[in-house]
């Protein structure tokens, strides 16, 4: 059986950035998402970036999932170069501790929005860009609401378990 095409491009950085982004991986194909993982640098790299998000669309892609820290400029990059929607994943990778890459994230100018998450929040980027194409797609809406279902199951779980401990 062929594996699906990826619908969501987790992008990063650096190799670094790894440990946090593959919860957004992780949280994708929990959900029934294939996801390709790239590591590319908006001042390095700009004509790799620019290539690779110009084709996403005809291989599939839908959504950007992108985490950089200090100046953080790959997601608004990625956000030039495309209308998929673009998640922004500041990262903590300076003694700011992640507050510079929050402010480049979130600072996007007018017409090049970047939807931006917590610092290090690649698990709820990952959720997002599931909610994203839950909206055109029944299988990854229903898994979206099996994965909520769960999330409450826990947290009644959690709140039994402190009653009979009161």
């Amino acid at each position: 059986m062929a594996k699906a095409k990826p619908r969501v491009a987790v992008l990063m950085g650096s190799d670094s950035d790894w440990s946090v982004m593959m919860g957004a991986v992780e949280r994708l194909r929990e959900l029934g998402i294939e996801c390709d993982a790239q590591v590319m640098s908006a001042h390095r790299t700009p004509d790799r970036v620019s290539s690779y998000v110009s084709g996403a669309a005809k291989r599939g892609i839908r959504v950007f999932v992108v985490g950089a820290g200090a100046a953080a400029h790959l997601a608004g990059v990625v956000a030039a170069h495309t209308t998929s929607p673009v998640i922004g994943v500041p990262l903590n990778a300076t003694p700011l501790q992640g507050m510079d890459a929050l402010l480049a994230t979130v600072q996007m100018p007018s017409g090049v929005p970047v939807a931006t998450v917590a610092v290090g929040g690649a698990e709820n980027a990952g959720i997002l860009a599931a909610q994203i194409l839950a909206l055109s797609d029944p299988q990854v809406a229903a898994a979206m609401k099996r994965f909520k279902k769960n999330m409450a199951k826990k947290v009644e779980a959690k709140n039994a378990k402190l009653q009979q401990q009161l």
